[in-house]
């Protein structure tokens, strides 16, 4: 999916878009055991509970692609016979009525996964008439000939609130607000089936987890039983280790600079473009990077050799999970700097009398804790 389709499905999430009437789930405690089933209908709910729990359900729809929204793709084999897409589409065919379908599905979750206290399992499906446009982007009225069916998990914590103190206006006193259980924003889940070229892909599935650090792969593997990617940080973290091991004692401040500028700049223009395809780099956009970096033809040999075993030769990457336009920072044992990336020319590194320095060029406002200081020509 790209970000068109994504933010297409995240407006359904309103009690006036969506065709979602109801939501289906279950509460486990921190031993596995489920507590309570639910089948609630949101025909009964206050109109802010629902938008509440409709917020809850959408977010399983943010964040960045690629990074917290990576697609999952089946096997051709899969979707022609398996038993963890048959179980998948048994969930969407049957709008989440199917209980024995939505009980083993349930089953599966509470065992694969380690999850530390409370949570939801909360699943709803949604039926989505596509509208049809015109050449010129006019929406054509009863012009839609598609309807996407698709139901979307969520887990989430459910965790105890701290007693706070609260003033209740019409007793003119304050009172102690009790600890209570609250739902949390999920942690992870997904979308099936993904709504590609806005039809439904029964090929892929959209997965999502609020900290790209963590992979949930018990879940992943449990629920999808297919490769996952590797996870946005452990990416930034294999192709850190890579440039280091490849470039060595040559590995300089001038050529990580000059990485993450070019990248940076890439990222930018095409952010301009507005195309909504997620920015993705082939192992031979890296390495024209690294040669405009200054980085030898023989070093960059070793690259590709490095980058075809831990992440394959045709596996193409977000540049986003390798470089944050918006932060640049140079660290010792004892010191941390941070510079704006637009700036990273004021900083250098030299040897003056056998010592390594990094060197920073300052005019005027310099501060030392929030108090601005001057520097003399007697400090040289």
């Amino acid at each position: 999916m790209n970000e068109k389709e994504v933010s297409e499905i995240r407006r359904r999430f309103r009690a006036d878009k969506s065709s979602i009437s109801r939501v289906r789930g279950c509460y486990v405690n921190e031993h596995k055991e489920v507590v309570s089933e639910f089948n609630q209908s949101l025909g009964i709910m206050g109109q802010e509970e629902t938008e509440q729990l409709l917020s809850v359900l959408k977010k399983t729809l943010s964040g960045t692609l690629g990074k917290n929204l990576i697609d999952i793709e089946f096997a051709t084999q899969q979707v022609v016979d398996s038993d963890e897409h048959n179980l998948l589409m048994a969930l969407r065919n049957s709008s989440l009525q199917d209980d024995e379908a939505l009980h083993e599905f349930m089953g599966r979750i509470i065992q694969s996964i380690k999850f530390e206290g409370n949570y939801l399992i909360l699943l709803a499906c949604d039926k989505y008439d596509v509208p049809s446009y015109s050449k010129d982007g006019e929406q054509i009225e009863d012009g839609s000939e598609n309807v996407f069916s698709y139901f979307v998990c969520a887990i989430c914590p459910v965790k105890l609130t701290k007693p706070t103190l609260g003033y209740y206006a019409h007793e003119n006193r304050f009172k102690t607000i009790s600890p209570d259980w609250a739902v949390s924003a999920p942690e992870f889940g997904f979308m099936f089936p993904s709504f590609d070229d806005r039809a439904a892909n029964i090929y892929n599935a959209l997965y999502y987890s609020k900290d790209i650090a963590q992979a949930h792969s018990d879940f992943i593997d449990t629920v999808f039983k297919t490769e996952f990617p590797m996870p946005p940080a452990q990416q930034k973290e294999t192709f850190q280790n890579i440039l280091e091991e490849t470039v060595a004692e040559d590995c300089s401040f001038d050529v990580v600079q000059g990485v993450h500028d070019q990248i940076a700049v890439i990222i930018e223009e095409y952010k301009e473009t507005k195309n909504p395809e997620p920015l993705k780099f082939s192992k031979g956009q890296f390495t024209d990077v690294l040669e405009s970096s200054g980085v030898s033809e023989e070093k960059i040999e070793v690259f590709k050799e490095k980058y075809d075993l831990q992440f394959g030769a045709d596996t193409e990457i977000s540049p986003k999970n390798i470089v944050d336009v918006k932060k640049f920072e140079v660290k010792t044992p004892d010191v941390s700097i941070k510079v704006n990336p637009e700036r990273s020319d004021l900083v250098q590194t030299k040897i003056i009398n056998g010592t390594k320095y990094i060197l920073i060029r300052a005019n005027d406002g310099v501060e030392v804790n929030g108090i601005q200081i001057n520097i003399s020509e007697n400090e040289e």
